[in-house]
């Protein structure tokens, strides 16, 4: 827990014992943690030197106050942030002058491998400061659905999220409950019917298009760095988001097995997933199997909001449902 501050286990597990047990030495220490007597001396030794404890002239040990000595470290370790920070926009700026004019070896970088994929896949996003943009194409190599574990960490420092699916990937086992999770923290979905490329741009800095499996059968992707290719994808992105159909979906709706109830007032959050998916083109069993409904659950649950919306066919209750809010019409 506190290893973020520079503390190793020991370190911890000494200084928590120390909380509530003032006043003590190294060996009832070492047995009531079942660590060797030096490997405690050790952790002690480090934790007053961070001044977590107090050494008495009798060679007894006391903890210092959580809120005092913790919060002492915590203040120090975001002023190295900050000045960390500072550091990187330097650095950037150094490294942007230093690229103007490099040869393309310098601008373009080569990633063979799934696991190297995916560690540079993490690093684009953790890299970013402003936004994150993407095409999301089927199949996933490098990172499935829900493993995208640098995405929440990025919105947590402000980092905006823009995603353009392609139609194929709603059928994906997964991707619904990791599309309700995205869209939940803020993520901005859209979706068309067919994407060129995979593409991952932080900022106006950094892309990784994956390509094409490699003759020694690996998956490959390019890593580019600013340069005019950039521009070109980073304007790619832009025209397509803008023609893109957006992705709505509530975060909560039917599962196998439930008794779906149909209500009178207006649609439920489950009808608002369906509208959402088959406006976005998947078929009416692919719609049914990613939201964990029958088939015949589906279309009773259109036939009532055919009813509801006094229309007669799918096309008149998409336009209903755009009109009167059903859906996002953005």
């Amino acid at each position: 827990m506190l290893d973020v501050l520079g503390l190793e286990p020991d370190d911890e597990r000494v200084y928590r014992a120390l909380l509530g047990r003032p006043d003590s030495t190294a060996t009832p220490l070492s047995d009531l943690l079942l660590v060797s007597q030096a490997d405690v001396d050790k952790a002690l030794s480090r934790l007053v030197g961070w001044g977590l404890v107090i050494r008495s002239a009798d060679g007894q040990f006391t903890a210092a106050p959580p809120a005092m000595a913790l919060g002492a470290l915590i203040s120090q370790r975001r002023d190295g942030l900050r000045m960390a920070e500072q550091a990187l926009v330097t650095f950037a700026e150094e490294h942007r002058a230093a690229m103007t004019g490099s040869s393309i070896n310098d601008l373009i970088e080569v990633v063979t491998g799934v696991d190297a994929i995916r560690h540079r896949f993490l690093q684009v996003q953790r890299a970013a400061r402003t936004q994150v943009r993407s095409f999301i194409t089927a199949p996933f190599l490098a990172v499935p659905p829900g493993e995208n574990t640098a995405e929440p960490a990025a919105i947590g420092r402000g980092v905006h999220f823009r995603a353009v699916l392609d139609r194929a990937v709603l059928a994906e086992p997964g991707i619904i409950a990791d599309a309700v999770d995205s869209l939940r923290n803020g993520v901005q979905l859209r979706v068309v019917d067919q994407l060129p490329m995979k593409l991952v741009l932080a900022d106006a800095d950094l892309g990784l298009v994956p390509l094409a499996v490699t003759p020694a059968g690996e998956p490959g992707a390019v890593l580019l760095h600013r340069s005019g290719l950039l521009d070109a994808l980073d304007a790619l992105f832009e025209t397509v988001w803008r023609t893109a159909h957006p992705l709505e979906l509530s975060s909560t709706g039917g599962e196998a097995g439930t008794t779906v109830e149909l209500g009178a007032e207006g649609p439920t959050d489950l009808d608002r997933k369906i509208l959402a998916l088959l406006l976005a083109g998947l078929t009416d069993p692919t719609a049914a199997t990613q939201l964990g409904l029958s088939p015949r659950t589906l279309h009773r649950r259109l036939r009532h909001l055919m009813d509801m919306a006094g229309v007669r066919t799918r096309m008149q209750l998409g336009g209903y449902a755009v009109r009167h809010g059903w859906v996002d019409p953005r």
